[in-house]
């Protein structure tokens, strides 16, 4: 199956780019561009890419906003973030805000097409360590959250086993590595990943593991 991907940046070149490198990938092909969050709303609404690599900065409606509003409109596109730098403040939100991973606009090509295909499976967190240091390190510096009753409620009803996948989540593993750690086949892991996202209303792993640290089920640090 072929990726389809949105670019949205209001930087020409960046665009330019990052659609030839994608275009040269035998199953990535980008359907269209956003100049900004508002124009990407839209063309995430007319063409339902699977991938939306989105600027975080970016005039008339940042990629924070964009990201927002294309979760809350339940388009099934997975949000790739695009920034300059890992430890940027902008990405943590972007990440509460539903965006499923980030990713360095300095990034190769095969970093590139990797970090789409990781996004777009859905099957894990996108460079795993640096994802867990940014939420790490933006954790440290948040308000205490406290959960809404339906999270609690939520929340609630993982069982014993659900909860310690999802901490487990939170640090990064794979599902491979969970399995290996709890002695267990993976696709026993992939079911239990399945109804935790179910259980708790969320897209990924990614906003499961952004759950698990606003939840205090992992401490910072």
């Amino acid at each position: 199956m072929t990726i389809r991907v949105l670019i949205a940046d209001d930087q020409m070149m960046v665009r330019e780019g990052f659609s030839v490198l994608l275009n040269a990938m035998p199953d990535i092909e980008v359907v269209g561009e956003a100049v900004n969050g508002r124009e990407a709303v839209r063309r995430v609404r007319e063409l339902a890419p699977d991938v939306v690599l989105m600027d975080i900065r970016m005039p008339e409606l940042n990629g924070i906003e964009a990201t927002r509003e294309i979760v809350a409109a339940d388009a099934a596109a997975k949000v790739l973030v695009l920034t300059t730098f890992d430890l940027d403040e902008y990405v943590y939100q972007a990440l509460r805000a539903g965006a499923s991973g980030f990713l360095l606009k300095d990034a190769s090509a095969r970093q590139l097409a990797d970090g789409v295909r990781v996004v777009a499976s859905g099957e894990a967190l996108l460079a795993p360590s640096v994802t867990k240091r940014l939420i790490t390190e933006f954790s440290r510096l948040a308000e205490p959250v406290r959960l809404a009753p339906t999270a609690q409620t939520a929340y609630g009803e993982l069982t014993e086993r659900e909860t310690e996948v999802l901490v487990l989540i939170a640090q990064g593993l794979s599902n491979a590595e969970i399995a290996e750690r709890l002695v267990v086949a993976e696709s026993t892991i992939k079911t239990h990943v399945s109804r935790i996202l179910v259980k708790l209303g969320l897209r990924d792993r990614t906003q499961a593991a952004v759950f698990a640290y606003e939840a205090r089920l992992v401490t910072p640090g």
